[in-house]
């Protein structure tokens, strides 16, 4: 949600006030299906856990409760993938959303004639991903 994080601009007009720029995005519902979906993972795991232990003859019994486990487990695989990917696309639309030069491309103050404006120092990002900048 980064719509809700404000960011502060210098405002050359007026060098003691400093405007606000809102960044624009919300990416935030990637991580939220990864997390959802990594939760329902843990609880199904721990009643599957709990069945494979406590219920054991009416799991080896029963022909329909090991393919309709199997099934679960197909299932919730699929989506680890899909949720992994959307993960992955999130990541990197914030990444794309706050890299510096879209910054400067946002503020207004830098569209006028004759100012040049840098982003002196390049983020660091190594704890959102592992191979660096890319």
């Amino acid at each position: 949600r980064l719509y809700q994080i404000p960011f502060g601009m210098p405002n050359c007009e007026d060098e003691s006030e400093a405007r606000t720029l809102y960044l624009v995005g919300d990416f935030s519902a990637p991580a939220e299906f990864f997390v959802t979906l990594g939760v329902f993972s843990f609880l199904y795991s721990m009643a599957a856990l709990v069945l494979y232990l406590r219920f054991h003859s009416l799991y080896t019994e029963n022909t329909k409760l090991p393919f309709t486990d199997f099934c679960v487990t197909v299932c919730f695989a699929f989506f680890w993938l899909v949720a992994a990917a959307a993960w992955g696309k999130g990541l990197s639309d914030v990444k794309a959303a706050t890299r510096p030069s879209a910054l400067i491309a946002a503020m207004a103050v830098c569209q006028a004639d004759g100012v040049l404006c840098n982003a002196g120092t390049t983020p660091a990002r190594a704890g959102a991903t592992s191979g660096g900048e890319g």
